[in-house]
């Protein structure tokens, strides 16, 4: 069975976005969020792969949307959550990258979780969906403190589902 894992970064009070775009900018996380994904089949709204703004190299980028008509050189556009995951091929674990209603959509499915806590309250448009913490075991977690590069103290957390 196919590994679904969900990676993403989110303020104390649970935003992700704000008018398209991550609300932070943190360099380990990106490094992180590279880490995590490289050479793996990602798995994105519409939205997200527009504030992106260009296919993430050394992976298969797939975008699922309600637009029909959508094509995105050098990505796979699909229309269903069982379409994304047809697409992805043979490959043993894909990553779920957002953005709010995609992480809604595959949360049943999803085994591993990687969250970024940036650890403030912060004002967005779009936030990570309630999760019952008890279904899951936390397995990881890495703390570090805001620098000169990073605005914000914030966490590595992984999660497995129970």
């Amino acid at each position: 069975m196919k590994k679904i894992t969900l990676v993403v970064a989110m303020s104390d009070n649970g935003m992700i976005g704000q008018d398209n775009r991550l609300l932070w900018h943190l360099p380990n996380d990106l490094k992180h969020f590279k880490a995590l994904t490289i050479n793996k089949p990602v798995i994105m709204g519409r939205k997200t792969y527009e504030s992106i703004g260009k296919p993430l190299p050394n992976r298969q980028n797939i975008i699922l949307t309600k637009a029909r008509y959508l094509q995105v050189p050098g990505c796979e556009v699909v229309h269903s959550v069982n379409e994304a995951l047809d697409v992805s091929q043979e490959a043993p674990e894909v990553m779920v990258i957002g953005g709010g209603e995609i992480y809604r959509l595959f949360m049943p499915l999803i085994t591993t979780m990687h969250i970024t806590y940036v650890h403030t309250q912060i004002s967005g448009d779009v936030s990570f969906p309630e999760f019952d913490k008890s279904k899951w075991q936390e397995v990881v977690r890495e703390n570090y403190q805001k620098d000169e590069k990073h605005l914000y103290n914030y966490s590595f957390v992984t999660y497995t589902r129970r």
